[in-house]
């Protein structure tokens, strides 16, 4: 099932005398439970896409549909209610309110929407996470692995049909960060979310099923990991 299309989607802006094209007619989807990364070095438009997908920024041209819902056509107040329902973020500075405990931190979301607590998935998820023993502490008595995996469990627990994480592992160690990458794609197979990942790090697009490499706000490449490992496995039986 198709949770994320983006068709055509440019992006362009005046900088001091020229005009810059953060992107230049991208096009994406991805089904329900897939964990897709992109790649990109710094001004690719790898971030500048990200934030098309959440509804964080508006296109120039092109558009966005999430479960078949179109984002451009929405007023503002109307696509902030949407992105809050139905879109986590994970990004590279955690953004915990440093004055709330772990736990007011994972609710505060459904809290400002007047939305019940599934105590029940806040369990499992800070379970999964390996924070269920964390929750009474404030943010900055935790390590920065930690505080991630309370941001992850944040976005978790709205329940959305797609998890967007921009530069995830950046602020952490390289095993840390790899440990975070794989909560992301166990939740994924758990909730049947899908994730995007903005990365520049290879080791963290190598772990995703599909990877889309960015230069210069258009895909150049596009590698999808499980239609390689069927060819693989139907010559292997072969």
């Amino acid at each position: 099932m198709e949770i994320l299309k983006a068709v055509g989607l440019k992006k362009y802006y005046i900088e001091e005398t020229y005009e810059v094209h953060a992107l230049d007619g991208v096009s994406i989807s991805a089904k329900e439970g897939e964990f897709l990364a992109i790649v990109g070095t710094s001004g690719s438009g790898k971030t500048t896409l990200l934030n098309m997908l959440g509804g964080l920024d508006v296109p120039t041209e092109g558009g966005v549909w999430i479960r078949g819902n179109s984002l451009k056509d929405m007023e503002a107040e109307e696509r902030t209610i949407f992105r809050r329902r139905n879109i986590g973020f994970v990004f590279q500075q955690y953004n915990l309110v440093p004055v709330l405990s772990v736990y007011e931190n994972i609710v505060l979301p459904l809290r400002l929407d007047g939305a019940e607590i599934d105590d029940e998935l806040l369990r499992e998820a800070t379970a999964l996470l390996g924070i269920d023993d964390k929750l009474e502490r404030l943010p900055q008595t935790l390590s920065g692995g930690q505080q991630q995996r309370a941001a992850i469990a944040r976005a978790l627990l709205t329940k959305p049909a797609i998890l967007l994480a921009d530069e995830p592992t950046g602020s952490l160690d390289s095993v840390t960060g790899m440990e975070v990458v794989d909560l992301l794609k166990s939740c994924a197979k758990r909730y049947r979310q899908t994730v995007v990942v903005v990365t520049h790090q290879e080791e963290v697009a190598q772990t995703a099923d599909r990877v889309i490499r960015m230069a210069d706000g258009r895909i150049c490449a596009r590698d999808d990991k499980r239609a390689a490992k069927k060819d693989a496995d139907y010559r292997q039986e072969g």
